[in-house]
């Protein structure tokens, strides 16, 4: 019977890593996603009652690791090497001719597509992925192989059991997922990720695999870098043999005779770089012959049997025919212009970011006038200057509007920033991002509440602002009628939205998402007016008074609870029953550290920086984040930093994990 289990986990492994293949690596799926869950539940449930048959290499293990302290460091077997860039075609005639003279002629070119993205390594042994690790300095980067198995393109388990071999890959994120996942971060309030790279290292450097398992990265292999039991003669034969295995090689790479071939190759994989569905900074440039590599040899950097060739960015000239204000989801105000439509990097552009006014009063851009455009990072259209002959006289300077274009509520530019923001906490524009704050664990804390919830909700019309939650008991019919919803769940929600009345008026502040004031500030507030009606009362000078708060904070505070749309909502809140005052400040059985501060920096052996921060908190303690003169005690650990530094400039006790223990045992 054993056996029978052990062969079905077997087949179940090959069927999921077929059907893997033709989908994440060819785009060619050959069932449906609910047949392939039904493999996957399959698989689950028998490696769930027979454990010890479970594999680091089960397609059930991908998402399986634990969250990480930190990346081990790995030394690179074989350097990886960065290239020799090249910017014109006179560049790439002069790279063939050093080529030339050192192997002579008869050379062949590859070209190939340079993803953008981040270098990685994969070790296989025995045809199973045992070690992932970064590029780093080229020589020594970190270990990242629970984040790499989370990635569906690369195989487990490849189609031949070879010794060993090294491959080198670039992680990249699609265009399409990109968009996606900074949508996500706005949502949320998080900060947008600059570019796909930026996205793609970012997330693969994640010290949870769930979190990198979550941003849908992808990898495209394209170097053999060490093989054991066989030998090549080209890096074609390289390429063919890695597809083989089971990796997703770069594609649409092309062998070419001479240099003059690959420069209309490289032409031409320039003018479809914007319909590509994923980001390149170039195309690269190598020799075939692995023979002629050898002879060739490399610096202590670059090898120089290949180049890789940069592409200008495309820039257009076109017309602004107006600027039109966008309302984030975070509540900034941003211009973007409306353009003659003009065909850029493979797209056809009609809008372009703006940015702030600062940016449109330093380049001088008015309505009417002729610019050239670009895409940024080849990506998001920017105006990046003024074509001043070309104007006319009829051009308007452009004025930031007053009130917000969405919900009519004053718009406000805190002094040092660039933003324009609007003021109304029921805008219509930043309300899913407000309600997800407010329902998060460091504010109201409403279980069951998570973005997805409150993206239907507001689909369906059922909540037009944060007070509308505790009024959906009224419409408990309408959310059992939505999909996935049913009895039982909307039970469980109603429920949380019941508790979360009576929390402490500290979790409602914080809910507001009032700007500079998180939940220890909240607290603060709570502690030292007892309830919001006496916050909303005081001013700007009062709230200065509170030890911790400075002037920016407290008129913060100050102008957010005198805007309409906050009495609009705290009013609906006191009606519903939300508890509005303060339960007090809790005695603390042991206040050993009351009136200390300390500052954490470095990693410490065992304690974790959130742990060390509940214990300080638990006695009495506060936790700050930089060193100054006010602070006790610096607890530093391993690879302390600037803090550590700056202690000692001052003076301060500074603690390590042993003196911190002794001092609360």
């Amino acid at each position: 019977m054993k056996e029978d289990v052990k062969k079905r986990i077997l087949e179940l492994r090959e069927l999921i890593k077929y059907h893997d293949y033709k989908y994440y690596v060819e785009d060619n799926p050959e069932i449906t996603d609910y047949e392939y869950d039904m493999l996957m539940r399959e698989l689950k449930g028998l490696e769930a009652t027979n454990p010890e048959l479970i594999t680091p290499d089960s397609p059930t293990q991908r998402v399986g690791g634990q969250a990480l302290d930190a990346f081990e460091k790995v030394i690179h077997e074989v350097p990886l090497q960065s290239l020799n860039d090249v910017f014109s075609e006179e560049e790439l005639l002069a790279f063939d001719e050093r080529v030339r003279q050192a192997v002579g002629d008869g050379v062949e070119y590859v070209v190939e597509c340079k993803i953008d993205g981040l270098s990685v390594t994969l070790e296989y042994e025995n045809g199973r992925f045992v070690r992932g690790a970064t590029r780093g300095d080229g020589v020594t980067g970190e270990d990242v192989t629970q984040n790499l198995r989370t990635i569906r393109s690369i195989p487990l388990v490849l189609n031949e059991a070879i010794p060993r071999i090294i491959v080198r890959g670039e992680v990249f994120i699609s265009k399409s997922d990109f968009e996606k996942l900074n949508e996500e971060q706005e949502a949320l309030g998080l900060q947008l990720f600059a570019n796909p790279r930026n996205a793609a290292a970012g997330s693969l450097r994640q010290l949870d695999p769930k979190i990198t398992a979550s941003r849908k990265l992808d990898i495209f292999v394209f170097n053999m870098q060490l093989v054991e039991g066989r030998t090549f003669s080209s890096h074609v034969e390289t390429l063919e043999y890695m597809k083989k295995l089971g990796f997703k090689v770069i594609p649409d790479y092309t062998l070419c005779p001479d240099i003059k071939t690959a420069i209309l190759k490289i032409r031409e994989i320039g003018e479809k770089r914007g319909e590509l569905p994923y980001e390149i900074d170039g195309a690269v440039v190598k020799v075939n012959s692995l023979s002629q590599r050898d002879i060739l040899g490399s610096t202590s950097k670059t090898p120089r049997w290949a180049a890789a060739f940069k592409y200008p960015p495309e820039k257009k000239q076109t017309v602004i025919k107006d600027i039109w204000v966008n309302v984030g989801r975070t509540g900034v105000l941003t211009p973007n212009a409306i353009l003659e439509p003009v065909r850029l990097a493979g797209t056809t552009v009609s809008r372009a970011t703006l940015h702030n006014l600062d940016y449109i009063r330093e380049k001088d851009i008015r309505i009417g006038d002729t610019v050239w455009v670009q895409k940024a990072g080849d990506i998001i259209p920017e105006v990046v200057e003024v074509v001043f002959e070309k104007r006319t006289g009829n051009e308007r300077e452009f004025v930031m509007p007053e009130r917000c274009p969405v919900c009519n509520s004053v718009v406000y530019r805190e002094e040092g920033e660039a933003a324009y923001r609007c003021t109304g906490i029921e805008c219509p524009a930043q309300l899913f991002r407000s309600i997800v704050h407010f329902a998060s664990r460091d504010a109201m804390n409403i279980e069951g509440l998570g973005p997805a919830i409150i993206d239907t909700l507001l689909r369906n019309g059922l909540i037009s602002g944060i007070a509308d939650l505790y009024y959906l008991k009224d419409k408990r019919e309408q959310l059992e009628n939505i999909e996935r919803m049913g009895k039982k769940s909307v039970d469980n929600l109603l429920e949380s939205i019941e508790r979360s009345k009576s929390n402490n008026i500290d979790r409602l502040i914080a809910g507001f998402g009032i700007r500079h004031i998180g939940l220890r500030a909240a607290q603060l507030l709570a502690e030292h007016f007892g309830s919001i009606d006496e916050l909303m009362a005081a001013s700007a000078q009062d709230i200065e008074e509170i030890p911790e708060f400075g002037s920016i904070m407290a008129r913060s505070v100050e102008f957010f609870f005198r805007q309409p749309q906050t009495l609009d909502t705290i009013e609906k809140l006191k009606a519903a029953g939300v508890n509005m005052k303060s339960t007090g400040r809790k005695q603390l059985e042991d206040s050993r550290f009351s009136g200390l501060t300390f500052v954490l920096t470095g990693t410490l052996p065992t304690y974790t920086r959130s742990e060390a921060t509940k214990i300080i908190e638990s006695y009495g303690g506060k936790v700050a984040g930089s060193v100054s003169k006010k602070t006790d005690y610096v607890l530093a650990g391993e690879n302390a930093g600037s803090k550590l530094d700056k202690a000692v400039q001052l003076g301060i006790k500074i603690i390590d994990e042993e003196e911190f223990r002794k001092m609360i045992e």
